[in-house]
């Protein structure tokens, strides 16, 4: 399994590394053993964090609220915790969406 995912209690917990003003939200890969998501949004007034909720909610099929950032709301390394999914599952849809790639 990816090193950025782990089953934790009552769901998962993905380390992600974001970009943001990127020209549009997406998954590019790995970084640093972190997956890379760059997002269209602004790192101004929690742009950036709400628009990477809303971003993986919608990949991993779950609501905005089963999505919660634990570590990071004001750097670019963030640890977002997912409720009611497993960690696989979440390793599995991300890279659906256009992950998987180092870099």
């Amino acid at each position: 399994m990816a090193t950025w995912a782990r089953d934790a209690a009552g769901g998962a917990e993905l380390e992600i590394l974001v970009q943001p003003r990127a020209s549009r939200t997406r998954v590019v890969g790995e970084h640093d053993g972190r997956l890379k998501i760059q997002l269209a949004a602004p790192p101004v007034d929690g742009e950036a964090n709400a628009a990477l909720v809303a971003f993986l909610a919608g990949a991993l099929g779950v609501r905005k609220a089963d999505v919660a950032l634990v570590r990071g709301e004001a750097g670019r390394r963030k640890t977002v915790r997912i409720a009611g999914v497993a960690a696989a599952a979440a390793v599995a849809a991300l890279a659906r969406d256009g992950g998987g790639a180092s870099h």
